[in-house]
């Protein structure tokens, strides 16, 4: 619990006050993160064989260095999505460093890839082989020292020629299946994007599904304490004309308030969730409306 005083002991936490000098963002990686690696691996390999626009017509062209090496540590650790690549390039500080702070779009980031598969590939796994040779177990979440493979060939450092190859094979499997899963996840974007509905993306638009959903679920207790209205009023007057006689069960009045269990979906406002006979699990049954 935070006591009166205590926030004199806090760290004091300024956003609003600019920096005196400007920012070296290679202050702000750690010395052994991976992204030194690939950088100085990649700056090291010959890229005269990658495809760019040598009209310099159209959008600014990002160097194949830096998008190779942006490519080969996003896909490294685990980012496939072109779209979250783009996002890393302001939120990770190690993408940032690597991006000088520029910010290739999706689009560029995969035509990149689409363009120069090969090459990305062939590139990809020399520096996964130079890791090999400089003793690294792992780059980033790809195995480079065998481990993934249920032989035990990790045990040693010092590897025969034909285990070399070997790995080299296994290396060669690993990217494929990177640039297949960075393939997938494109394409999955390119039919879904990956966020909320197109009609609720917007928060203001989402709060405006919201209310909308609230009126359906009044209209729709309304519409049903309608309906029970006369059912509740005809045994009213039968109780009433039983005076003297033995009462039955005293029947309530219906309620005009959506009930807790009643919903509205926000995309399919004819959707409803029906019971299944004879089980508490649910169902989406969708409604349809006759056509005129």
């Amino acid at each position: 619990m935070v006591k009166e005083g205590m926030a004199e002991r806090f760290v004091t936490v300024d956003r609003m006050t600019p920096m005196l000098l400007p920012e070296d963002l290679r202050d702000w990686v750690e010395e052994d993160d991976l992204v030194h690696f690939v950088i100085e691996a990649v700056e090291r390999m010959d890229l005269r064989g990658f495809r760019v626009n040598v009209c310099g017509t159209g959008d600014a062209q990002y160097p194949p260095s830096m998008m190779l090496s942006l490519l080969i540590y996003c896909y490294a650790n685990g980012i496939f999505s072109s779209r979250r690549i783009e996002a890393a390039t302001r939120r990770d500080v190690a993408v940032r460093y690597l991006c000088a702070k520029t910010h290739p779009d999706h689009d560029t980031i995969c035509r990149f890839r689409r363009e120069n598969f090969a090459a990305v590939a062939d590139c990809f796994l020399k520096v996964l082989e130079l890791a090999r040779e400089m003793k690294l177990l792992k780059v980033g979440v790809v195995s480079v020292d065998g481990t993934k493979i249920r032989a035990n060939a990790s045990k040693h450092r010092n590897v025969t020629y034909e285990r070399a190859g070997e790995l080299v094979e296994l290396l060669r499997a690993d990217v494929a299946d990177l640039l297949k899963k960075a393939e997938e996840a494109d394409r999955r974007e390119e039919a879904d994007p990956g966020k909320l509905p197109e009609e609720i993306g917007r928060r203001e638009r989402l709060q405006a599904k919201l209310e909308e959903a609230q009126r359906r679920l009044e209209e729709r207790a309304k519409e049903r304490a309608e309906r029970e209205r006369a059912d509740y009023e005809r045994k009213g007057k039968e109780r009433e004309a039983r005076k003297g006689s033995a009462k039955g069960r005293h029947i309530h009045p219906p309620e005009e308030k959506p009930g807790a269990e009643e919903q509205s979906n926000l995309t399919e406002p004819l959707s409803r969730q029906m019971r299944k006979s004879g089980k508490r699990s649910l169902r989406t049954e969708l409604l349809m409306r006759k056509r005129p």
